[in-house]
């Protein structure tokens, strides 16, 4: 990847820490050139304005995610896609866990960006993969719990003691019990006269 992606990468993570410490809207570029310890125009050879670090950060998180719809799309909508369409969306996930706090904090700057909006149009498509088409309100939302769980249950343990593999396991665990409750549900509803 050679030294220009981690330097790139290095810019993404140092703004993330920023922006949680002191708010989006506080933070500059000068500041983040800072704690860098590099120029501005060093740091402008990558990125013009932090709002553009913010949209690529969405984009780098947006890659895994899209392969993971990709590949459930491609696959039969059976409960074993659905159970491995959720295992590799909390992968995906793992490595996004400071963006996730970033946009549980920012509501406004996510919205205002439209990064926002990218990513609650991968969330219904997500919650298309995992539901029945014939499911029940009742199993609609335990599908949709399935991911919010996966979303909210990480940011909500990172106090909770405990290795943070485990707690991963843990949420997915959770979130697969809801989907496929709500799966077996839809099966059932089916085959009833």
């Amino acid at each position: 990847m050679g030294s220009r992606g981690n330097t790139r990468q290095r810019i993404q993570d140092v703004a993330l820490e920023l922006f949680a410490e002191q708010g989006y809207e506080k933070t500059s570029l000068r500041e983040i050139a800072e704690r860098l310890d590099v120029t501005k125009a060093a740091l402008y050879y990558h990125f013009k304005t932090k709002e553009d670090i913010l949209i690529s950060l969405f984009r780098d998180l947006s890659a895994p995610i899209d392969e993971v719809i990709a590949w459930g799309q491609s696959q039969p909508r059976s409960l074993e896609t659905k159970k491995e369409v959720l295992r590799r969306y909390s992968e995906a996930l793992s490595g996004a866990t400071p963006l996730f706090r970033f946009m549980q904090e920012n509501q406004g700057t996510v919205r205002e960006l439209s990064v926002g909006e990218n990513f609650k149009d991968r969330m219904l498509v997500l919650l298309d993969l995992v539901r029945s088409p014939e499911a029940s309100m009742t199993d609609q939302v335990r599908c949709f719990t399935a991911l919010f769980t996966m979303h909210a249950g990480m940011f909500a343990l990172k106090d909770v003691e405990g290795d943070l593999e485990d707690k991963r396991k843990a949420v997915l665990e959770v979130a697969t019990e809801l989907m496929t409750q709500a799966h077996l549900d839809a099966v059932r509803g089916a085959a009833a006269p």
